[in-house]
This record gives structure tokens, C-alpha cells and sequence, in this order.
């Protein structure tokens, strides 16, 4: 094959080097605009896990860059005066000059054509290419030629850093936090070689307009940051290599880079050939996790693995883009992740430096707290304690999970709790037999409380006719003797979630046509405006005002009832697109009135509701508020205005929010994945001044335990994990071999269930065992 690659960084100079490797007849091509030793960087960054690929793709390279390489396993987080240490991180650290002198030269040894300080100019230079590789970077003139193919998104980050150099040399790699009067800076820095360190300072906009940097003179600019992290830099200077910039021109944004195709194949030259993006042409990561480099050459090494092995050029490119987009989503989502945690760093700088640390390390959602366990037990245990303290234990190591919670006059004994979800198996609103089975079994099965499904509070609220009701006596009295039965068989605390359907209802049970209109004997429909929820539904009524005081009136004698059955926690639900959720969106109140318009007008009939019942609840007993926090719709409601919804039920009296999204406009485009809706608590959470509840896509211990140790939310409710397991937070308690025995256990065994909990934990750790256990064929 006749290979071009146009650009001569890491995934250009690898995937040339590799395809030559393979094929010595392959003829390749490597293109670059800029000089042999010029570069603009200073070091880059890979893990451990990074070098293992490159030993299996080609030894030769990895050998020369093991030899040039600076490991180190800690990571140093120095904030408000304390600096604490984590170790087993494994990473390397290399010049970037560096690395590309070693892939110069193995492509030279190799045969690979390196033609330097060239323009790409007319497409007829690519004539007699089979194969036209776009490694051309973040700025690709080629992504940039082919752009409606590419279709590229570029999506620019809220924070001004600059990447300095340092001959000061950092054992440990370092995160750095100092405040000024303008705000908060953060520095990055890590050694890459054995007289110099990477720097980068990075700061929120807003702070670096504020602190002046915007009109000073790069030389300015660098005194700045030496006085700030001065005490870290022991008198070295902080080093530029980018003199060709001016003012603050050396100051960037970070520009993620995400393509909706890598592969184009063009017509144009005089013959099919297709182009292919790699790098930061086709992706970029921030460098918060160090990726960039990582990710050019792995995309280097699954291109030529894919074309090596098969003989179908088309095939291979699509199984690279297939096996590529997947892993970068990966990558992208948990760097959008960690950008997201430094552009608002001043949400977490209230916390104690212990769970800012741990909130730092833990921020892209990848590094979990089992993780950090493997690679520093004794900080892990550190962290656990000094939460367990917090939590009015003794400071002895324990999971986050099973340490207690307060709030009001109630305690919880752990912090899983069992989500609202809907059964659709009440006979006329009234719970039975299975109720008390599903609800008293979620109970036994060590959940700190369990909610009920979301009870309508009368018959026109129902979302189908087998929906849980609170308005009839005979209702109290089914819920009575559910509640009593899980206080006094087990150590559960029992919650009602109460709503109205408004325009979801008169609908299919979920297990049939869900949400779609029952085939006879539908019900009228109230709602904030009269839109319905999907072409099928029917259309609501908007209410009045004598509707709202009449709902309103049901809410109140439907919370008295269940502080009469004995519920020890009272949720209003307000979310997922039912009755007062239609008034908070906007896609769903188009009102002209008092209760349409603002953010504070459309929350203000949901507010009187909440406010009505907080006032009928005891005062001593919590009351919480579900909402959507992201639409996930154009024009409707974003993680910003769910701080404020916060903010207002907060201020109303509700004492936590219970964090869910979507499910309010059939236009909703969800963007799914592990604790997916955990950032928006965590938000809520830092912004707000409320505790949350996280919900969506938690279902392991190890998600539990990261997230309140983090500070990312207080409780955790587990919907589908309980439906798969009644008994998920007592196996999550012999999974992770927590004995539960001790002051507050925060977890309690049945003792008609002993024998089987000794057998789980014996069995598990056999497991364990056998899993750790040496291969005996090596």
C-alpha cells in the first residue's frame, strides 16, 4: 500500500512506523508543516496501562520510551494549608520532544519517508495514495476540508489555562489550589525528565478577567503564576516555550473535539481513496486525565491491527471506527467529567481537604473507591474513618455506604435507600399481600428505607387503574399494615413518594402498551396547559384555580394519612413529567398567568403544594422533593435552573432532593451511562446547600461508596438492583467482606438468615481466593 500520513505527531510518526513494521513494502509517507525538533508542548503523561500497549504493539519503541520514561505512583493535592498524599496511581511521565525524536528515529530505521516543514497544498498530491491518514491535530485543515463528511463538534471549556515548564521537579504528581481575591487557580505539574517538570496553571474565565490576565504581556503573566505558586516552585522560574505568542495569546480554552465520522472516502483524486482521522483530528480529551497522547497512539495501534488483519480495506477501517469512537466515548465522557469538576472547583473548596481530595481523585467517575482501595489501602482506610467521624462513629474504617444519616428528628442506619417504583398491582388503590411482601422483603434485605411507588393522591391522579392510592380509608388502612410490619420485623424506615399523573394518566399498566392511553375507560386529564404528553394521549385541562386548591386539598389529607399509617419520610414528587412536574417545564406550561413564564413563576404552584403539605407533616419527621434536573430537551429545563428548583424547595422547607431527570417531553435525548444523573445531584448538592439523593444507573457497591464518600450525594436510591435482588445491600455488606458488627453496624442480618450470610461470606471469599489464585500454566 502507498500510505500518507499528513502530520508528523504521536499517531502519525506510530501508525506509519507500525503499518512499515508489518509490511516493509508498504510504502509511507509521513508529512509535517513544522521542523524535526520543533514542539509545543513540554511533557506528556501515560499510565501504566498505556505502556502495556505499546510493549504488545511494538517492542523496539517501547523500549526506548520505558528508558526515557519518569514513573512515579502518588499524586500530592496541596488545598487550604494541607497536602495529602495517594499512592499506586502508576503513571510516566516523557517529554514530548522526546517521544517524538524516538518515533522519528524507529520510523527512519524502519524505511518510513519523513518529509519535513511541508504545506499540505493541492489534493492531486495524493494521487497514488491507497491511504490517506489525517494525524494533522486539533486544528486539522484536512477535518476542516471534509467537514460536512466529519461533521465534527467542537465544544469549547469555561477555563483559561497556560502550559508552562518548570526546572523544579515534583516527586508526586501534583494538584495545586491557592485563592485569590479574583478566585480560585489550580496547577497541574509533574516531572517528565530528570531536569524538568510540566506546569499548568488553569483558572475559570470570569477569574482570569478579574485577576487582569487578559492585558498583560506574557512575561507578566508568568510572574503571576510565580507568585501564586511560589511556595510550591522553591525559587525556580517557570520556563515558556511558545515566545511567538503575544500578550495573552498563551492562554487558551480547551476545545473538545468530537467527530461523527472518521472515514471518508474521496472521489476527488482521481480514484476512490479513503481518509481517515486519528488524534486529536478526530478526538481530544482534556489533560486533567492525561489522555490525548494515549489516545493518538492507540488509535495508531487498533488502525494497523485492523488493516493487518483483514484483507478488506473497507472492512478494516469500519471495525477502527467501530472499536475507536467506542473507547473515546469512554475517555471523552469521563474528561468531560473531570473538566466540568475543575471549571467549578469553587463548589467543592467549602469541604474539609480529606473529602476534597477524595472528590478530586474520584471526579471523572473512573477512578471508583474499590480502585483507589487497590491502590492505596491506607489512604482509603484513612478517608473511611475520617467520614465514619463524621458521621458520630468512632473513626474506625468502615464503607461510606453503612455509615448513618440524619436529618431531622429520623436516622437512617445506612445510606441505600429503595427507589419508588412503580408496581401497577394495587386493586382499586389498595395495596395487598404483594406489597407487603415486595416492600417488607426490600426492608429485610438491609435498605436503609423504602419508598412506596409514587401513591396518587386521588383516583383522577392515577397514572394507570392499577396504580397505589392514598384516598380512600381503605387505602390507609392496606398502608397501615404495611408499615407496621416493617417496623417491627426489620430496621427499615419506610417512605411514601405522593404525586399526581396529571397528563401521564389513564394509562396502560408499564408491562403492557406503556404510557399510552387505556383502550376504553379512560379518565379526564388535568395539567399546567392543555398540551398532551405524546400524539396518542389525550389533551389535559389546564387548571384552574379551584382545580389547584382541590389538588392541593388532596395532597394534605393524603400526607396526614400517611403520617397516620406510621411513614416515617414523605417525598412530593415532582418530576418525570406528571402533574406539578408540568408546571416546573417549560415545554409543558405555556401559561399566561402567575403560574407560567419565569422559572420562580412555573415553581410557584408546585411550591404552594409542597409548602400546604410541609405545614400538615410533622415537623419532626423529613420531607423530600423528586425532580428532573436535565429535560434533556431543547427549551427545557438544564442543570442550571435544577440549582435553583433546589434552592427554592430548600428554602420552602423540604430538607432533600431526590435527583432524577427526563421523562417530561417525548422529545427528551437521555445521554445514558453509569451513575449518569450522580453530577447533577452533586451539583444541586454543592450550588444549593441541600442534601440529595442520587438515582439512575447506581448498581454496585462500589458506586455507593464512591459517591458519599465524594460528597456527591447523601443517600442512594437503587430502583432495578432491588427489583434483582431483595437482599442488595446486605450482599453488598458480604461483598465487600464488611462485617457489619460494631456501634451503628449500619447493616443488620435477620438472625433467621445467620446461616446464610456465613455461608455467602465463606463462599465469596473461596471465590476471591481462586480468583487471585497463580495461573499453573503460567
Amino acid at each position: 500500500m502507498r500510505i500518507v500520513c499528513i502530520g508528523g505527531g504521536p499517531a502519525g510518526l506510530y501508525f506509519a512506523l507500525l503499518m512499515k513494521r508489518a509490511n516493509p513494502q508498504h510504502e509511507v509517507t509521513v508529512i509535517e508543516r513544522n521542523r524535526p525538533y520543533d514542539t509545543f508542548g513540554w511533557g506528556v503523561v501515560f499510565s501504566d496501562q498505556t505502556l502495556g500497549n505499546l510493549k504488545a504493539a511494538d517492542q523496539t519503541t517501547y523500549l526506548q520510551i520505558l528508558d526515557s520514561f519518569n514513573h512515579w505512583d502518588d499524586i500530592d493535592v496541596h488545598f487550604r494549608g494541607r497536602t495529602i498524599r495517594s499512592g499506586g496511581h502508576g503513571f510516566c511521565g516523557i517529554g514530548r520532544k522526546r517521544l517524538l525524536n524516538i518515533l522519528q528515529a524507529r520510523c527512519e530505521e524502519l524505511g518510513v519517508k519523513l518529509v519535513f516543514q511541508t504545506e499540505i497544498g493541492q489534493r492531486a498530491e495524493f494521487t497514488d495514495a491507497d491511504l490517506v491518514i489525517a494525524s494533522d491535530g486539533l486544528n486539522s485543515r484536512v477535518r476542516e476540508q471534509f467537514t460536512k463528511v466529519f461533521r465534527p463538534q467542537v465544544d469549547v471549556g469555561k477555563c483559561r489555562f497556560v502550559w508552562l515548564g518548570t526546572n523544579r521537579l515534583f516527586d508526586a504528581f501534583t494538584f495545586a489550589f491557592e485563592e485569590t481575591e479574583h478566585g480560585w487557580f489550580q496547577a497541574h505539574a509533574y516531572k517528565y525528565d530528570d531536569k524538568t517538570s510540566t506546569f499548568i496553571v488553569e483558572t475559570p474565565e470570569e477569574v482570569w478577567l478579574k485577576a487582569g490576565l487578559d492585558k498583560m504581556e506574557q512575561n507578566e503573566s508568568i510572574a503571576f503564576c510565580e507568585k501564586l505558586f511560589a511556595k510550591y516552585l522553591d525559587g525556580f522560574p517557570l520556563l515558556s516555550n511558545s515566545a511567538h505568542l503575544r500578550g495573552s495569546a498563551m492562554w487558551i480554552k480547551f476545545p473538545r473535539v468530537v467527530c461523527a465520522e472518521w472515514v471518508h472516502w474521496h472521489d476527488g483524486w482521481g480514484r476512490r481513496t479513503p481518509i481517515v482521522l486519528m488524534g486529536d483530528a478526530a478526538h481530544t480529551a482534556h489533560f486533567s486525565v492525561g489522555s490525548g497522547t494515549k489516545l493518538a497512539l492507540e488509535d495508531a495501534i487498533a488502525l494497523a491491527r485492523a488493516i493487518t488483519g483483514r484483507q478488506d480495506l473497507a472492512a478494516a477501517l469500519e471495525a477502527y471506527q467501530k472499536e475507536r469512537h467506542l473507547e473515546v466515548l469512554k475517555i471523552q465522557n469521563a474528561a468531560r467529567n473531570s473538566t466540568e469538576w475543575f471549571e467549578n472547583v469553587n463548589r467543592y473548596t467549602a469541604m474539609e481537604a480529606e473529602q476534597f481530595t477524595y472528590s478530586l481523585l474520584t471526579r471523572s467517575q473512573r477512578i471508583s473507591h474499590e480502585n483507589l482501595r487497590q491502590r492505596d489501602h491506607g489512604y482509603v482506610e484513612g478517608i473511611e474513618a475520617w467520614i465514619a467521624a463524621g458521621s458520630g462513629l468512632p473513626p474506625a474504617p468502615r464503607p461510606p455506604m453503612f455509615t448513618p444519616f440524619r436529618v431531622r428528628g429520623l436516622t437512617l442506619q445506612n445510606r441505600v435507600v429503595m427507589s419508588p417504583m412503580a408496581m401497577y398491582s394495587c386493586n382499586d388503590g389498595t395495596p395487598d399481600e404483594f406489597y407487603l411482601v415486595h416492600l417488607g422483603s426490600r426492608a429485610h434485605g438491609g435498605a436503609a428505607m423504602v419508598f412506596t411507588e409514587m401513591t396518587c393522591v386521588t383516583a383522577q391522579g392515577r397514572i394507570s387503574p392499577r396504580c397505589a392510592g392514598m384516598y380512600k380509608a381503605q387505602h390507609k388502612l392496606a398502608w397501615q399494615w404495611i408499615v407496621n410490619y416493617i417496623h417491627t420485623r426489620t430496621g427499615a424506615k419506610a417512605a411514601m413518594q405522593l404525586g399526581h399523573s396529571g397528563p401521564k394518566g389513564s394509562t396502560q399498566i408499564g408491562w403492557e402498551d406503556a404510557d399510552a392511553p387505556l383502550p376504553a375507560g379512560n379518565w379526564p386529564l388535568l395539567a399546567a396547559s392543555p398540551i398532551p404528553y405524546g400524539p396518542q394521549n389525550q389533551t389535559p385541562k389546564a387548571m384552574t384555580r379551584a382545580d389547584m386548591d382541590e389538588v392541593t386539598a388532596e395532597f394534605v389529607r393524603a400526607a396526614e394519612w400517611a403520617n397516620e399509617c406510621g411513614f416515617d419520610w414523605l417525598e412530593l414528587h415532582c418530576a418525570h413529567g406528571y402533574l406539578l412536574s408540568s408546571f416546573i417545564c417549560p415545554l409543558t406550561n405555556q401559561r399566561g398567568d402567575e403560574y407560567g413564564g419565569t422559572l420562580e413563576s412555573r415553581c410557584r404552584y408546585p411550591l404552594e403544594v409542597f409548602r400546604a403539605i410541609r405545614a400538615a407533616w410533622p415537623q419532626d419527621k423529613p420531607m423530600s422533593v423528586r425532580i428532573s434536573a436535565h429535560d434533556w430537551a431543547p427549551g427545557g429545563n438544564t442543570p442550571d435552573d435544577a440549582v435553583r428548583i433546589g434552592r427554592m424547595f430548600k428554602d420552602a422547607g423540604c430538607d432533600v432532593i431526590d435527583v432524577s431527570s427526563g421523562q417530561t417531553t417525548r422529545a427528551a435525548r437521555p445521554v445514558y451511562g453509569r451513575m449518569y444523573q450522580t453530577p447533577f445531584a452533586d451539583r444541586i448538592r454543592q450550588e444549593a446547600g441541600i442534601a440529595t439523593m442520587a438515582v439512575g444507573a447506581i448498581f454496585e457497591p462500589d458506586h455507593v461508596n464512591s459517591i458519599i464518600a465524594s460528597g456527591r450525594a447523601d443517600l442512594c436510591a437503587l430502583a432495578r438492583p432491588h427489583l434483582a435482588d431483595p437482599y442488595w445491600t446486605l450482599h453488598a455488606a458480604a461483598q465487600l467482606t464488611y462485617p457489619g458488627d460494631g456501634p451503628a453496624p449500619g447493616v443488620e442480618w435477620p438472625p433467621q438468615y445467620l446461616a446464610g450470610k456465613t455461608q455467602l461470606e465463606r463462599n465469596l471469599e473461596r471465590a476471591a481466593q481462586i480468583q487471585d489464585a497463580p495461573d499453573a500454566n503460567g
